[in-house]
């Protein structure tokens, strides 16, 4: 009996782990604002993103500035997301944007490009 009750508790420990592991694989999604100006931003900021190890998908609404982003989060973090944007050229959120990258992008997709 008391071989068969340690059997059922490994087992039962077993599932919680393998469901637990399970839930730590699924995909998150999160909304990041930018400061996408145009088309161009959004071809540039979902090229890039979309073929990045662990983003599953990603899309911009540049008139609403908001990127959907869903990630694997035990392969790349929300904060590493965010800092491709930012290197992009473009604000994540709290995260600036590389000033750098920012100059080197077209007058369209600068800050207030669409309206100069």
């Amino acid at each position: 009996m008391k071989k068969l009750m340690f059997l059922f508790l490994a087992l039962l420990s077993l599932q919680n782990l393998a469901a637990q592991e399970s839930k730590s694989k699924k995909a998150q999604k999160a909304t990041i604002m930018t400061s996408s100006e145009c088309g161009n931003c959004k071809e540039r900021i979902e090229g890039k993103l979309n073929y990045t190890k662990g983003i599953v998908f990603s899309e911009l609404n540049y008139d609403s500035k908001e990127l959907v982003v869903k990630f694997k989060p035990n392969v790349i973090s929300l904060e590493q997301i965010k800092k491709i944007v930012s290197e992009l050229g473009y604000d994540a959120d709290e995260i600036k944007a590389d000033k750098k990258a920012q100059n080197k992008l077209p007058l369209c997709c600068q800050p207030g490009g669409m309206k100069k």
